[in-house]
């Protein structure tokens, strides 16, 4: 049963990666969208793009919308007049956010605050102006955090803060958005081929990079399409990935087991750069 068709769908960080995937698969199952970035080119680029194959998709519309989460009064100002312009939205999907993995103390001040502002903040800002408006006819609302947002992982000192707030703001939403018929489910992925992935890899730690071994990448299009189909079922805490979900459990139940796995990892790596100099 397609419950999507004739849906009414906002996306931040539409405009490429997972956010771009969401909104073709939502696309794909006959809703509409409206994809939020700050990019005005790039957000042209992936309308047009998402464009030229609706003519294989059922009937539905691609809007776009440009501003910067991470400024409230901006989003306040433009997201208002889009609940206007637009419609309220059945499904809200928070996707925008970056990353810079560093050894912690070789992040810089201003992007530690600027990943906060981004991830956390900005996420905060969409919610509050759109979900007010969605409280009146309930809907689903999406927060994408990581699975780094539940593991702390070595390099992700800002990224990792950022999206374990997500998933604790999230928590508190659950509980508070219930009686207006607003279901919540968070989306945490697994290391995932997309534009924001290539530019972690410019300043990614050889531990990173063996940790994030352990875990299968993933396409960007399978992560929406699970994204779907467990929207559909209720979930909550979305685990795209078997690993992920192991992980996950393991987390839960055996930090201790998770944590000497990744010093292990770490420790071998560690080794290995000694060796080198």
């Amino acid at each position: 049963m397609n419950t999507y068709k004739g849906k009414l769908v906002y996306i931040t960080g539409g405009s490429s990666g997972i956010g771009f995937a969401i909104a073709e698969e939502f696309l794909a199952k006959g809703a509409s969208v409206l994809i939020i970035a700050r990019n005005t080119e790039k957000l042209q680029t992936a309308q047009k793009k998402l464009a030229e194959k609706l003519s294989s998709y059922e009937k539905g519309r691609i809007e776009i919308c440009s501003v910067d989460i991470s400024k409230f009064d901006d989003v306040s100002s433009v997201l208002k007049d889009k609940l206007e312009s637009v419609g309220i939205p059945d499904i809200l999907v928070n996707g925008a956010g970056m990353a810079y993995p560093n050894y912690f103390d070789q992040i810089p001040h201003d992007i530690f605050v600027k990943t906060i502002e981004i991830n956390l903040i900005g996420t905060w800002n969409v919610i509050s102006t759109v979900v007010p408006a969605m409280k009146t006819r309930g809907g689903h609302l999406v927060n994408i955090s990581s699975m780094a947002g539940f593991v702390g992982t070595f390099g992700y000192a800002a990224y990792s803060a950022s999206k374990f707030g997500i998933i604790g703001f999230s928590e508190v939403l659950k509980g508070e958005l219930k009686p207006f018929g607003i279901k919540v489910s968070i989306l945490c992925p697994p290391d995932t081929d997309t534009p924001q992935l290539e530019e972690e890899d410019r300043t990614k730690p050889p531990e990173t990079r063996a940790i994030s071994g352990n875990v299968k990448l993933m396409k960007p299009e399978k992560v929406a399409k699970i994204l779907l189909k467990d929207m559909q079922k209720g979930k909550f805490m979305i685990l795209p990935g078997l690993m992920n979900k192991i992980t996950y459990v393991l987390k839960r139940l055996l930090p201790g087991l998770v944590f000497m796995i990744i010093d292990s990892d770490i420790k071998k790596v560690q080794k290995k750069l000694k060796e080198r100099k």
